[in-house]
């Protein structure tokens, strides 16, 4: 992974920030087309993303392609000053293909083949499907890959979205020959991993060997494991692919797709990442989560993570209402704009939304766009042309970076994906559930964080859930606790290995050495009960039976449930383990006085409880505070500078209105008094 100071390469083409949406010619006539790029001047838009669900636009019939309509639209872009993220429309294949082919058509676990009619209708291991999707790309990267406004590539469309597996007889086939690849042509080897011998269900020829379809009961969880894994592969084949066509026809522009880090359970993106040359994410708030500052505050987390400290852009997220949510909530006034630049304070590089014009057809009829139904005269259309110019004016962030944290969550996926496989001990005992709420208790603390995928540099590294680990992994935490970090773990951790099998003795398994300390008995808790421990703390969901080896210090105690009176909070040298889930209250008195026990910097004066603070530095040492304030009355924060929205000028502290944003261009190091500090410099 490059250094967060070296630009992913072809940057330098791509307009930043960028500001603009998604944007679909199709649905629309050619005079429309002429009144958007009037409009897309108004707004400040500076790139779009062209041609997603345009395959059947672009090849009506087999072999009949015809650009005109797109030759058209990308001329009327480039002289309108607009950038062109170009798609490759692989994630709708038009319905005479689906027809001509409906082996290509997906099959559930179940074993019914879903219809044609909607976008991601396909295998992703059907041949015909490929040799297609490849041929489209082909043409598009010939006709376009050198033309002045494409300036990046945009490949097919949030993958796993809607078809994260196929169970087909293809998919089948494929799935063995990814097996054998993977692991060798030995089935013996291959019913050892997956304990083939529980209920006798051997493999005795490899055609038995077939995708974890439903059945009468319960699969070898290192079967579904590993029908995840392929799945998650042959998408990414999928992408490489196309990738691959794009960078020999368009070199020197970047190739990315859209992950999803916020929501999609089956993709391991820490993989994606090594294949895109940019990372992009989509992020849409769940409008009656009432954590919803915090979610996206974690996803950016992630996808900056994901960029390794790099830049990175926002593909999609909404002006307001989304259609596929329960309840269509519409965003406040001002927070489409406090949502647009909580992503750029968290290292991205522009932010595009879904979509440009709101269609008057389809299911996403009722999604906000840019260009709402009601035209210029909305609410929307000004906060949007607002926001545009908000956007432009912070043209001197492009390239920076966020500070490294110091604090950091460890994210793994598989380890997702297997503690949530049936037959667990707690249908509670999720994954991603108890990262959110560790990573909030930061954020509700004023507390800045990193999100790796293995221990680094950093000086407190949290583990909310290793339930699967590799020996490797345990390896790698065991060196950075000996090398003097700060290490706290999560319950249920340590257990199993890759093919979920546990590991040998006592438990947690891999990790019992170093964590310092046996684990007698797992003690689920009912629903809706809690625990209580002696330093006021509440855990929930969860309790263990712990013994703790010689020289391993118990921090706290249960008072009561199952485990009362045993050890909840144990340490050993700088590592701590966690024998309950603690409830948010207690994560949020906990995890800042660990932060601060381990060395990381505090908080930014004022920052907290709903005043998000973030620090972008730049490599000749320009440095950006930027200040957003999710609460109804006014934040104090510290602050030396100018604020670039505003033009007030901070020194020592900066009030930030209610619902307001300030992005403060910082002076030299701070050597006033600041009340905020108590007397202390900052």
């Amino acid at each position: 992974m490059p250094r967060p100071d070296q630009p992913p390469p072809g940057w330098g083409r791509i307009p930043r920030p960028a500001y603009g949406a998604d944007y679909n010619p199709e649905q629309w006539d050619a005079a429309t087309w002429r009144d958007d790029v009037r409009l897309m001047r108004e707004a400040g838009v500076n790139l779009v993303s062209l041609g997603i669900f345009a395959w059947s636009w672009l090849e009506p019939r087999p072999d009949a392609f015809d650009f005109t309509g797109l030759d058209e639209v990308v001329a009327l872009l480039h002289e309108a000053g607009v950038a062109v993220d170009l798609a490759t429309p692989t994630a709708a294949p038009p319905l005479w293909f689906s027809h001509a082919h409906p082996e290509s058509l997906p099959v559930t676990a179940d074993g019914r083949s879903l219809a044609p009619g909607a976008r991601q209708a396909y295998c992703p291991s059907s041949p015909a499907y490929r040799e297609r999707a490849a041929l489209i790309t082909r043409r598009l990267a010939e006709r376009y890959g050198e033309h002045p406004a494409v300036v990046m590539w945009h490949v097919n469309n949030e993958y796993g979205n809607g078809n994260a597996h196929c169970w087909c007889d293809t998919s089948a086939a494929a799935f063995r020959d990814w097996l054998r690849a993977t692991y060798g042509d030995d089935l013996d080897a291959l019913n050892a991993r997956w304990g083939t011998a529980v209920w006798g269900m051997r493999h005795s020829d490899w055609d038995q060997v077939i995708p974890p379809r439903v059945s009468t009961s319960g699969l070898p969880p290192g079967l579904l494991l590993d029908f995840y894994r392929f799945g998650d592969a042959e998408h990414r084949a999928c992408f490489r692919a196309e990738r691959d066509i794009l960078r020999a026809h368009s070199p020197g522009r970047p190739v990315t797709t859209n992950f999803m880090t916020g929501s999609l359970r089956w993709a391991d993106y820490w993989r994606w990442a090594e294949d895109v040359d940019l990372v992009s994410n989509d992020h849409y708030l769940i409008g009656e989560d009432p954590h919803r500052d915090a979610d996206l505050a974690l996803a950016a987390d992630l996808a900056r993570g994901l960029a390794g400290g790099r830049p990175w852009l926002v593909m999609e997220h909404s002006t307001s209402a989304v259609q596929w949510q329960s309840r269509n909530l519409a965003k406040e006034p001002g927070e489409m704009a406090r949502n647009t630049l909580a992503h750029l304070a968290r290292g991205a590089d522009g932010a595009l939304f879904f979509q440009w014009r709101q269609s008057v057809h389809g299911p996403e009829k009722w999604h906000s766009a840019m260009v709402p139904h009601g035209g210029e005269d909305t609410r929307i259309w000004r906060e949007v042309t607002a926001l545009g110019a908000t956007v432009a004016g912070l043209a001197d962030l492009a390239g920076s970076t966020c500070q490294p944290a110091g604090i950091a969550l460890l994210l793994d996926y598989e380890a997702r994906w297997a503690l949530e496989l049936p037959y667990r001990p707690s249908v509670d005992m999720t994954y991603h559930e108890v990262f959110r709420a560790w990573h909030r208790a930061l954020w509700t603390a004023g507390l800045s964080c990193d999100v790796v995928s293995s221990p680094g540099e950093q000086r407190l590294l949290l583990v909310p859930s290793l339930y699967a680990v590799s020996t490797d992994t345990a390896r790698a935490l065991a060196e950075y606790a000996a090398g003097g970090g700060h290490l706290v773990v999560g319950p249920f951790s340590g257990l199993v290995d890759a093919d979920d099998r546990v590991h040998p003795g006592p438990y947690p398994g891999a990790l019992r050495e170093l964590l310092g300390l046996r684990v007698d008995e797992h003690l689920p808790l009912a629903a809706g009960h809690t625990v209580r421990l002696d330093d006021g703390s509440t855990g929930r969901v969860w309790a263990e039976r712990v013994v703790p080896d010689a020289g391993t210090e118990v921090e706290s105690r249960f008072t009561e449930g199952p485990a009362a009176g045993g050890p909840a909070v144990l340490r050993r040298a700088t590592t701590r383990y966690l024998a309950t889930r603690p409830d948010d209250a207690a994560l949020r008195r906990l995890l800042p006085r660990w932060a601060s026990e381990a060395g990381c910097a505090p908080p930014i004066p004022g920052a907290g409880d709903g005043v998000e603070v973030t620090r972008r530095t730049a490599a000749d040492g320009g440095s950006w505070l930027v200040a957003i304030n999710h609460t109804r009355h006014p934040a104090r924060v510290a602050a030396t500078g100018v604020d670039l929205l505003s033009g007030a000028h901070a020194t020592g502290t900066l009030t930030v209105p209610a619902g307001g944003v300030a992005v403060v261009r910082e002076d030299a190091p701070l050597t006033k008094t600041n009340p905020l500090t108590n007397g202390n410099d900052l």
